[in-house]
């Protein structure tokens, strides 16, 4: 579950990490309310959206006085953002976040992330702050510092100092960066965080840091202990889709292609992915319909799927374990009958009452193509795909 900016940085102010000042507006006037309340005269007016990249697009402004601040806002609030994190819709605008301006000496990246090859946190450092950190370890990886924590030993001291060491930070920068690490850890480890980023950290006039922008993911799975922090869910930042699957027990990611996927599975659906690529097509979503899927759940899932209009072919790839194929296969043809489906179908089915599932697929007297196996079925439905789209 992603927060907002100024969600993160409420977390940030509790967890003694220095921020600049600032407060959510949901209106101009309202932001030039805010920006009035923080004084000084210069401030930054913030799009609060779930992507990151937001300079880039736009969706962070400078403003020199409470007009360009009222301004900003009104052509801010009400739109939709497009980052290279989005899709073309982009997401909407409805809160903008007025932070007090400051000068900036000195940029760095920190970021905590769970590195899931090493099962531990990892500490992310970088001297260069405010860009994509990709484009680091891309064009400079030498310039980006990692340190896993040990699970059981916990923080080392040691390997802190090392890290501000590799960034020449003097005595009192290295205090303060080592403070901060500290924090963060401890921010973290109590909100069941998978990542919290700062990016950039600055260090401004006063010599001090500051985190001037802030990024908290905290994991799905711990929400039912985090009962407070599930409360700032912002569900309008979401696709309307894949909110609509996770509240069916569906997994669903949106993707550019014209070949729906409905898999049950994660690992299993990746490698269908990846053979519908191999085959020359190009996978529409990712949907896991899970073990123990119901023939209501596979209904729903269909539906989802022909929300989306450049689908030209589905694909359902079952392996029947907890769930049963047979069960599967009536979901298929109750989804096939109510949502009047006209794109061609290819179904393989392996695993628990994998008989009784073809069998009922062949006498439901739909037309859906069988597969034997996993890349016979990539083959048909990437050749079903493109003699639809010829057809239409």
């Amino acid at each position: 579950m992603n927060l907002h900016e100024y969600q993160s940085k409420e977390l940030f102010l509790d967890a003694g990490i220095p921020i600049l000042k600032g407060m959510v507006a949901d209106s101009p006037e309202q932001a030039r309310k805010v920006a009035k309340q923080l004084q000084g005269d210069q401030w930054v007016v913030k799009a609060q959206v779930h992507a990151g990249g937001r300079g880039k697009a736009g969706g962070v402004k400078l403003a020199n006085s409470l007009d360009d601040v009222e301004l900003i806002a009104s052509k801010m609030l009400g739109s939709r953002l497009i980052t290279k994190q989005t899709d073309q819709m982009g997401l909407p605008i409805n809160l903008v976040y007025v932070e007090s301006g400051t000068q900036i000496k000195l940029e760095f990246y920190l970021s905590l992330v769970i590195d899931r090859t090493k099962e531990s946190w990892t500490f992310i450092v970088s001297s260069e702050g405010g860009v994509d950190i990709e484009m680091v370890a891309e064009k400079t990886p030498e310039k980006i510092i990692k340190y896993t924590v040990d699970p059981i030993i916990g923080i080392d001291s040691n390997q802190l100092s090392f890290m501000a060491e590799k960034l020449n930070l003097d005595v009192n920068l290295k205090e303060q960066f080592i403070a901060i690490i500290k924090k963060i850890f401890v921010l973290a480890r109590d909100t069941d965080a998978s990542q919290v980023e700062i990016n950039p950290l600055i260090v401004d006039q006063n010599h001090t840091f500051v985190a001037l922008d802030a990024k908290i993911v905290i994991e799905d799975n711990s929400l039912f202990r985090q009962s407070a922090l599930a409360l700032l869910k912002d569900s309008s930042q979401e696709n309307d889709i894949e909110l609509r699957a996770s509240e069916n027990g569906l997994s669903y990611v949106s993707l550019s292609g014209d070949i729906a996927c409905m898999v049950n599975g994660a690992g299993l659906a990746m490698a269908t992915m990846d053979l519908i690529k191999i085959h020359g097509g190009e996978p529409a979503n990712f949907l896991d319909v899970g073990g123990d899927a119901t023939t209501a759940r596979v209904t729903v899932a269909f539906e989802l799927i022909l929300e989306n209009r450049n689908v030209r072919a589905i694909l359902v790839n079952i392996f029947g374990g907890i769930v049963r194929c047979d069960v599967i296969a009536e979901g298929i043809i109750d989804a096939v009958k109510t949502t009047d489906l006209s794109i061609p179908i290819v179904v393989r089915l392996e695993g628990t009452n994998v008989q009784s599932g073809k069998a009922k697929l062949m006498e439901s007297g739909l037309d859906i193509i069988s597969a034997d196996d996993l890349s016979d079925a990539a083959e048909k439905v990437v050749k079903s795909a493109t003699n639809y789209k010829e057809s239409s």
